[in-house]
């Protein structure tokens, strides 16, 4: 069976260099927080991307931080519900419109921060406060012809996502509706893009829409992005 899209992100990101992970980070009281017991979650499946540092800062979102990264510990493949607005906010895009967004940051802008997909839509982690600024910089009247641009769900303050679980459970049982990592955190602090580079995908995104319309590709196989372009 060939590997799809998802599968190369995820392998591609996976962390072969052997090198050493620091066991503990700070949450924010100060106390230190222990990832030992997610360290092993990559090779659960050796095709999921998340490390320790990625894991510890999705748990840092939390109230909880040592209460979620315990729940992975014990339970790698378990998707947890997390804040926005303190670490990250998230864009959520329908699935189509959020592939051609992607490949505009890869191939002409400065690549992407973590990007899951979730029930059919894409989530693009971006900067806190993308949430709140992005729909205004959408409506400003120089970006009027946005016609191609569908509904952006944007996540900030106040709001909650689902998290993918650090383990990939997507090449055992790949499902429409599961929820996955295309883009793995794997540093305590990801770059993560803000509204104006997502804004800026965007506008590009619809335009190519209208290009692939009018001349599709012979070739519609899935293309590998470059992650060692990534901040």
């Amino acid at each position: 069976m060939s590997r799809t899209r998802d599968d190369l992100f995820s392998y591609l990101l996976s962390d072969h260099s052997g090198r050493s992970v620091h066991s503990d980070y700070s949450d924010r009281s100060g106390a230190r927080i222990d990832v030992s017991g997610v360290a092993g979650v990559g090779e659960a499946t050796g095709v999921t991307g998340v490390t320790p540092e990625g894991a510890a800062w999705l748990a840092s979102a939390g109230t909880y931080p040592r209460s979620t990264l315990a729940l992975w510990a014990e339970r790698p493949h378990a998707p947890v519900v997390l804040p926005c607005g303190s670490v990250f906010d998230v864009v959520s895009t329908p699935a189509v419109f959020g592939r051609r967004m992607l490949d505009r940051l890869w191939d002409e802008g400065p690549g992407a921060g973590p990007v899951a997909a979730f029930r059919g839509r894409i989530l693009l982690f971006a900067a806190p406060g993308t949430a709140q600024r992005l729909p205004s910089l959408l409506r400003w009247e120089e970006f009027s012809r946005t016609d191609g641009i569908p509904p952006l769900l944007c996540h900030g303050t106040g709001d909650a996502v689902t998290v993918p679980a650090p383990a990939d459970t997507y090449v055992a049982s790949p499902t429409p509706s599961g929820t996955r990592w295309l883009v793995a955190p794997d540093t305590r602090s990801p770059w993560l893009p803000g509204p104006e580079v997502l804004l800026w995908a965007a506008v590009r995104a619809a335009r190519a829409a209208v290009r692939i319309s009018i001349f599709p590709h012979a070739d519609q196989d899935a293309k590998v992005y470059d992650v060692s372009r990534r901040r």
